[in-house]
């Protein structure tokens, strides 16, 4: 897939938006007055730049309300509404931290609306039959790792988030190697797309045009395994590796800003990957794959 850089900010950003407005409903940490509008508005702010960035890969930006609409199919049109839900909630929410009043019970309404925006996200890239990479359960499961062990760093928790880094890295990691051999372990070929398996060997004869087209520019995106190898140990150093022992040794305000720079590369890194490493279906036809 090609790796579009509106929709790796998107979510990366809203990632880490909602993870750490998802500490913030917890109450970890528990913040009132100003420095509560500062946490808050450091969630938002991540949050809603990241969907906005996702509005620039559409073909008319000025049409994306009309998803909403479609909930009972989309799981874009879900994570919409989920996201506004949420968003409004936790708007509410802060201003009440703002005040210094205690509302538990809707600070954890708003954390499940975070974890149900997050998976939603993830559920968009998921539910696609033709990226085998994706259609597996470590997709969600990394998107969340991402976004809580993100949200856990930039809400000073370290604990959880030395926890969640270091899980979420076996995580990736599985992804990759399972992901890896997914496509022929699916069994999809030229063969049994065109249903001609069963006479002979299918080969493409000659390729359908000369020229590129929105296929080949969307959904045949392909990167060299060397290249890949060596993304792959940047990114998830830079995102776990980092971050994980500045967590152990205590972090002092300097480690901490070290910390969340490198997460946060680490992550467009990953991302990147996630993209450009996906195989679409569609590639086979074109001897791409």
């Amino acid at each position: 897939m090609h790796p579009a850089p509106s929709v790796i900010t998107f979510t990366t950003l809203s990632g880490l938006g909602f993870g750490l407005l998802f500490w913030l409903g917890l109450g970890l940490p528990g913040p009132t007055g100003w420095v509560a509008a500062a946490f808050f508005g450091l969630a938002f702010v991540l949050a809603v730049v990241g969907l906005l960035a996702s509005t620039f890969h559409l073909g008319h930006p000025e049409r994306a309300h009309l998803a909403l609409t479609q909930w009972r199919t989309s799981w874009l049109s879900r994570e919409g509404i989920a996201a506004i839900a949420t968003l409004l909630l936790g708007g509410i929410f802060a201003l009440l931290r703002v005040i210094e009043i205690a509302a538990a019970p809707l600070g954890w309404l708003v954390s499940l609306g975070c974890l149900a925006t997050v998976f939603t996200t993830a559920m968009i890239y998921t539910q696609m039959k033709t990226v085998p990479r994706w259609r597996h359960w470590t997709t969600p499961a990394v998107f969340l790792g991402l976004s809580l062990a993100g949200g856990a760093l930039l809400a000073n928790q370290g604990h959880a988030a030395l926890i969640l880094l270091a899980m979420t890295a076996v995580l990736q990691l599985v992804a990759w190697i399972t992901g890896d051999r997914r496509l022929a372990v699916s069994g999809t070929t030229l063969a049994t797309a065109t249903g001609l398996g069963g006479i002979g060997s299918v080969r493409s004869f000659m390729p359908p045009h000369t020229g590129s087209n929105y296929l080949l520019r969307e959904f045949v995106h392909v990167v060299g395994r060397r290249h890949a190898l060596q993304l792959r140990v940047i990114g998830l150093i830079l995102a776990c590796g980092v971050p994980i022992p500045l967590l152990a040794a205590g972090l002092t305000h300097i480690t901490a800003l070290i910390a969340v720079v490198a997460h946060l590369l680490g992550v467009l890194c990953l991302r990147w990957l996630f993209f450009a490493q996906a195989e679409h279906v569609v590639g086979l036809y074109y001897g791409k794959r």
